[in-house]
């Protein structure tokens, strides 16, 4: 099932990272590597940091095929189909929960600290999508508060997730908690326009 989770994860993360590269002028190879950055990003990092080699998507090498191939089909569909926003966010939302706990699961598997499992989790969870922001100059979706909790969501998940697999047995029910948990947070955020105080100094 985990690998199940992760090339889905890694698929959406692909196609979120295709579709940004929409109305930039952006060619085929250009929207690839839009593509890899976004679905590999995250866990790439959180691999560097925990000192897991080879990285995962280096390891098995099934997972650049189907973030390719994600990629590509997303190209060509979008060039002659409009894609529902409101699919794209809930698809968007799941690559989120499940990579914070995916990323959380793996951090705890080295036996770091709880903090820092949670710090992974949400590394894997929003550091792709930062890496494609940063190479197409924009500010990162996770500082906007448009975006409505989505790295507190996936901070939210991760935690409850580490707090569970710390002090209750049952390696399951934690997994779908913690996944719930940060997509629950992520809908109602957009749902409701939900989102953190902005760093605004009253006039």
């Amino acid at each position: 099932m985990q690998p199940l989770l992760e090339h889905f994860g890694v698929a959406v993360g692909a196609i979120t990272g295709a579709l940004a590269a929409r109305g930039k002028r952006v060619d085929l190879f250009g929207v690839l590597v839009l593509a890899l950055v976004t679905a590999f990003g995250g866990g790439t990092i959180r691999d560097l940091t925990l000192g897991e080699h080879p990285i995962f998507w280096v390891r098995d090498g099934s997972f650049v095929i189907t973030a390719s191939v994600a990629g590509l089909v997303t190209f060509f569909i979008a060039r002659i189909r409009e894609m529902p926003r409101n699919v794209l966010l809930i698809a968007d939302a799941l690559t989120l929960a499940f990579f914070t706990v995916l990323g959380a699961e793996k951090a705890l598997a080295f036996s770091v600290a709880p903090q820092i499992a949670v710090a992974m989790g949400v590394i894997t969870g929003v550091a792709g999508g930062m890496c494609r922001d940063a190479l197409l100059t924009e500010i990162p979706l996770v500082f906007r508060r448009e975006i409505h909790l989505y790295a507190t969501a996936s901070a939210v998940g991760a935690g409850c997730f580490v707090a569970m697999r710390q002090w209750l047995p049952g390696r399951t029910s934690a997994l779908v908690a913690g996944t719930l948990i940060t997509l629950a947070l992520r809908l109602a955020g957009i749902r409701w326009r939900l989102g953190l105080p902005e760093f605004d100094r009253k006039s």
